[in-house]
């Protein structure tokens, strides 16, 4: 019998399938169509003729160094890549002097790409910016990170930014097509198969292309032709979505999971806490983050929140995944539904800021400790007057703050939760220092 494996796979089956699959015109991109759709932004920058330094963001897989390559061809610019992982600045300088060599020897234009520009630090990416403004080359930068923080702003001025999506399974699909096509196996996928790929791909182009070529080695040394979920899943260990520890996903994701909760979406709160866990995130991280929501979002409106989210982070550590993940699950959806106050946040931020503006002003005198028999004698503690023998243990018209400082109201309860009985205590406390002060001497 004929070895499957060998009669199935094609002669160059040694070429990695994503480079087969690699577009040779815009036309063969897949996704990205708010970039490349007629009348968008690259896809007027290709028919204009005219090159111009550029950065593209976004996430792995979905396009960025294929466009770039794309451009050289279509303006017949010489092409030279670069990996911020792998490159220094005498690489740069090389690249400089091949550019700067082209151009006098045919006249042609150069395009310096930088995969990953991000890793670059100051000094590299400043090494290359006078050959970038003098026109020397024409930048195209590769990025997952925002470039508003990792590239430094000289650069930026210079260079127009796209940002460049995940494929959507719609693209994916047609993705698929293409390598089951390219692979050269006949391998058929059912429905549930084919949406398991996508899924697993969450995104990424180029993550999609090397499931296939892995699942089309396994078909073939299985001697299938038909796959199916079960095959798709014992062959294919499912790997991690998409969440860079401190990259743009990550903040992205906290800062949804943040704004669910301050908006008292329960279900969207869930949602976004077990999109970080399922994506890798450290769940003490996210722990950390709710006791966060619970003094910012939630305050003095519901005390309770704070407690609860403390009770969660120490569940977490004593029980571990999974168990103590339903401690966090059950936190987060508490401050969704609890009443929302911000009131203590805005008032230690405007205290703050009053501080630092405003001159050292000296404690009064009555305010002030007296241990000893001289303080006492130099006035220290003079006057105070003891709240607890006062009446509601209140002393109404008394003032605390520095004498020559004018009344000040950082906080500013809400009608919200526990704030609207403190709020309402806080208005009869002053209405009596209101009274006391209209009170004859």
């Amino acid at each position: 019998m004929t070895d499957l494996f060998t009669t199935t796979l094609p002669a160059h089956a040694g070429v990695p399938l994503a480079e087969r699959l690699r577009p040779r015109a815009i036309a063969e991109v897949v996704g990205q169509h708010q970039l490349l759709a007629p009348g968008k932004p690259l896809a007027v920058a290709f028919a204009s003729g005219k090159l111009h330094s550029m950065i593209l963001w976004g996430p792995p897989g979905v396009g960025k160094t294929t466009l770039a390559r794309l451009m050289a061809d279509a303006f017949n610019a010489d092409f030279i890549a670069l990996s911020a992982v792998l490159s220094g600045v005498k690489d740069i300088r090389d690249a400089v002097a091949r550019a700067e060599a082209t151009l006098a020897q045919s006249g042609r234009q150069t395009i310096l790409f930088v995969d990953e520009v991000h890793r670059f630090n100051k000094a590299q990416q400043d090494a290359f910016l006078p050959y970038v403004e003098r026109g020397t080359v024409t930048f195209i930068g590769a990025t997952t990170e925002n470039p508003s923080f990792e590239v430094i702003g000289a650069l930026l001025s210079r260079a127009a930014v796209y940002v460049l999506e995940p494929l959507s399974a719609a693209d994916l699909g047609t993705l698929l097509d293409r390598a089951l096509a390219a692979s050269g196996t006949g391998i058929a996928l059912d429905a549930p198969a084919r949406d398991a790929l996508v899924a697993y791909a969450d995104g990424d182009g180029r993550r999609l292309v090397n499931l296939v070529e892995q699942l089309a080695v396994a078909a073939a040394t299985a001697r299938r032709d038909d796959v199916d979920l079960a095959f798709v899943e014992a062959t294919i260990a499912r790997s991690l979505r998409r969440f860079d520890k401190g990259g743009e996903a990550f903040y992205d994701q906290i800062s949804a999971l943040h704004k669910a909760v301050r908006g008292s979406d329960p279900d969207a709160s869930l949602y976004w806490m077990c999109r970080m866990l399922d994506g890798g995130a450290d769940p003490p991280y996210v722990a950390r983050r709710m006791i966060r929501m619970a003094t910012e979002d939630i305050g003095l409106a519901d005390p309770r929140a704070l407690r609860l989210a403390l009770d969660a982070a120490e569940t977490y550590e004593r029980l571990g995944s999974p168990e103590g993940e339903l401690a966090l699950a059950e936190c987060v959806l508490y401050l969704a539904v609890a009443p929302k106050s911000n009131a203590a946040y805005v008032a230690y931020g405007a205290a703050k800021a009053f501080i630092a503006d405003d001159g050292s002003r000296p404690v009064p005198m009555r305010l002030r400790n007296a241990p000893t028999k001289l303080m006492k004698n130099l006035g220290y503690g003079a006057g105070y007057r003891y709240a607890h023998d006062e009446e509601g243990a209140y002393a109404a018209g008394e003032t605390y703050l520095p004498d020559d400082m004018m009344p000040q109201r950082f906080y500013a309860p809400t009608d919200r939760g526990l704030e609207a009985k403190i709020r309402a205590k806080l208005e009869y406390l002053r209405n009596r220092d209101r009274a006391a002060d209209d009170t004859p001497g």
